[in-house]
């Protein structure tokens, strides 16, 4: 039996919230739908924050069910105040119109428009030319102004200065789910936890209008074990578009996540399958990164980009599994990397381990650093780090709890690198 596609983001980590479970799941087993999730044109590129909900419409259309890419041409100008503590910058219609056709390319990477098995709309379709008052009149009699401003969104921005602009996002974005709902016969929206109060606005609208009942969910909102937002990396976001974000920075994004992140990751942006998400970090976790971050990328921007990315990474810092003994169903397996991507390797007594080893003795015998001093220069500096993870404890002893399959590679910067196994 095909499993409901509810199940599945939920088992992965899609759902936060719902208008009705029984009522989705019971229609998701008996017919197959139309979902939509809107993306509002900000900017020349999506970025890795946009790809909770991207990958919920690639498991929609997986399922055998239909997903609408929303472009917001027309909301854009209006601008969400959701998640923001302050008004968004004004766009002029060229820029969105110019930002969308980068962003068009990038949902095609993901979804498969062909013989409308998806569909990509645009809303400036039909809010640009709405008549104001008549809109007042057909959608703004049905909201009622004290229960807007109940709404998450509206009460962080009211403490800050709400627009008149913003505060019409609602209204435009329910408008949405109508006008999909009337033409499109979607029956599904789904969003950010951020976007509750506008899909619960747009289920009742869409209710009153065309006596018709359907449904939201929401996904959770993804912050790192480390407390950062998601999708940011020095400050900077990651882009899907390699011109913003080059491609091999990207794979790096993913390669260097935090170990506490890396299932949880494994569930939201890749397709393996969840006897696979819950068993690779079990085991090798930095060969579970890999095969995070070749997956990953792979999706998007094609597997011959992820090959290069992977094989790049491997020549400048060797492989965590280089003879791949991990099971996995990516096929990172069949690339092939050169004697001289392989890390170079220092063997170790396991009985040192079981005593503890000093870390700054342990870069000086890896040859990373030349003296103790340098050592703790570099642990000082920050430079330091165990599996990715950055040592700032000079005292630190490395233990078997630092380890899994038997090896610890250790860095000292970006370049320098070394695996540690321990006999």
């Amino acid at each position: 039996m095909e499993k409901n596609v509810y199940d599945i983001l939920k088992e992965r980590g899609f759902i936060y919230q719902s208008t009705d479970d029984q009522a989705l799941q019971k229609l998701l087993d008996e017919q197959k739908i139309t979902c939509y999730i809107g993306f509002d044109a900000t900017a020349n590129s999506l970025h890795v924050g946009s790809l909770v909900p991207i990958m919920a419409l690639v498991h929609i259309q997986c399922c055998g069910h239909r997903p609408i890419a929303l472009l917001g041409g027309g909301t854009t100008m209006v601008g969400d105040p959701s998640g923001k503590t302050e008004m968004r910058k004004m766009l002029s219609k060229e820029q969105i119109i110019e930002s969308g056709k980068y962003i068009k390319k990038q949902f095609a990477n993901y979804l498969d428009f062909s013989e409308n098995q998806a569909l990509l709309l645009n809303n400036a379709d039909w809010l640009l030319d709405l008549n104001y008052i008549q809109f007042l009149r057909d959608v703004g009699r049905h909201f009622s102004v004290n229960r807007m401003l109940t709404a998450e969104s509206y009460k962080i921005r009211l403490e800050s200065g709400l627009s008149f602009l913003e505060f019409n996002y609602m209204l435009l974005q329910a408008y949405d789910f109508y006008v999909l709902a009337r033409d499109y016969n979607c029956e599904v929206q789904m969003g950010g936890q951020d976007q509750w109060g506008n899909i619960v606005a747009g289920v009742d609208l869409t209710r009153r209008k065309l006596e018709k009942q359907v449904y939201g969910i929401t996904f959770p909102l993804i912050m790192t074990s480390s407390g950062e937002k998601f999708g940011k990396s020095a400050g900077n976001a990651i882009w899907l578009d390699k011109n913003m974000t080059p491609i091999f920075d990207f794979y790096q994004y993913w390669r260097n996540v935090d170990d506490r992140d890396v299932k949880r990751y494994l569930g939201l942006f890749t397709l393996l399958p969840m006897e696979e998400v819950n068993r690779l970090p079990e085991g090798n976790i930095n060969r579970a990164k890999e095969i995070l971050a070749y997956e990953t990328t792979k999706l998007a921007h094609g597997e011959k980009e992820a090959q290069k990315a992977y094989c790049a990474a491997a020549k400048q810092f060797g492989l965590s599994d280089p003879d791949c003994k991990v099971r996995t169903s990516s096929n990172i397996t069949d690339v092939t990397i050169k004697e001289s991507g392989k890390i170079p390797t220092l063997t170790l007594s396991r009985k040192e381990l079981d005593k503890g080893i000093w870390i700054v003795q342990l870069f000086v015998n890896a040859e990373l650093c030349r003296s103790n001093g340098e050592a703790r220069r570099l642990i000082r500096q920050g430079g330091a780090y165990v599996n990715d993870t950055q040592v700032t404890d000079e005292k630190k002893e490395l233990t078997s709890e630092d380890i899994s399959d038997n090896n610890v590679i250790i860095k000292a910067g970006k370049k320098r690198v070394k695996r540690i196994v321990f006999e």
